[in-house]
């Protein structure tokens, strides 16, 4: 099955890198084809993502409870399972792509590689930035216009309102329409503003999302290999404009500390 995620990738950016199967497989809770689809509820969206994710969850490695990846993001994320308004859960997947991501119904994904390569700082901006996803919900708008795409294929013809079930086949198609539609850059304009306030007001680093921006860039650069990463940024505010929106805010409130070249790890940064 070709890698499919029904959900806020990181910051807008994804980067495969000998990728491993992330599993979708079949869900259901959507409405309907006809005007139903167009009452879209945050019922519809929260229902899909959950079973979405469950499904997920139980295809693909998760790190244990005293994984080093787990004990990890525990430090960082434990304080923020209810964040503004927000009942949130995370796990983090033992997979070698770079990403990270979110969904309707409070679920953050994180991968180990992108652990790997972010510090402390910067991983707090990227779990802002998804819970600010979530916040503004984007998701949903996400799912929505994602099953619209579907339903125009060949998902169920009936106008009832009743929650339909897809088929495997049916899921596989609105993920892709989804992964082709992604977040406008409006939504992730203000996904990064949220980050940058989520940072500020629990007084963290906020150069941490300046660096992540740098290293997402530096991940665009050139190879082959990074192809399909570049491809991503085609319909995504530029992630060296977005560090320097990072830095013109930090400087205006007195926060900014140069932090010198910014440049990718050689070695994990989680052990």
């Amino acid at each position: 099955m070709k890698k499919i995620i029904i959900c806020a990738i990181v910051l807008g950016s994804m980067y495969h890198v000998q990728a491993q199967k992330i599993n979708l497989g079949k869900a259901a809770g959507v409405v309907s084809k006809g005007a139903s689809a167009f009452s879209f509820s945050n019922e519809d969206a929260i229902k899909l993502s959950k079973e979405s994710v469950d499904y997920m969850d139980k295809n693909n490695a998760i790190a244990g409870p005293k994984d080093p990846y787990t004990v990890r993001l525990n430090k960082l994320f434990a304080k923020h399972k209810s964040q503004d308004g927000l009942n949130l859960n995370y796990k983090v997947y033992k997979v070698k792509d770079i990403n990270a991501f979110a969904c309707a119904d409070g679920s953050v994904r994180v991968f180990s590689s992108l652990m790997d390569i972010m510090t402390d700082d910067e991983l707090l901006a990227v779990i802002g930035h998804e819970i600010g996803h979530v916040k503004n919900q984007d998701t949903k708008d996400a799912i929505k216009s994602a099953y619209l795409k579907a339903a125009a294929m060949d998902a169920a013809s009936s106008a009832s309102s009743k929650v339909a079930t897809l088929s495997e086949g049916q899921v596989g198609k609105m993920a892709n329409a989804f992964l082709d539609a992604s977040h406008s850059k409006k939504q992730e304009n203000q996904a990064d503003d949220y980050s940058y306030d989520f940072m500020k007001s629990n007084k963290y680093n906020v150069v941490g999302a300046y660096t992540a921006f740098k290293k997402l860039a530096l991940l665009s650069e050139g190879g082959s290999a990074q192809s399909g990463f570049q491809k991503m940024f085609n319909s995504h505010p530029d992630s060296n404009k977005r560090a320097e929106a990072v830095k013109k805010r930090a400087e205006k409130d007195g926060l900014w500390k140069d932090p010198g070249t910014v440049s990718l790890p050689t070695t994990k940064l989680t052990k």
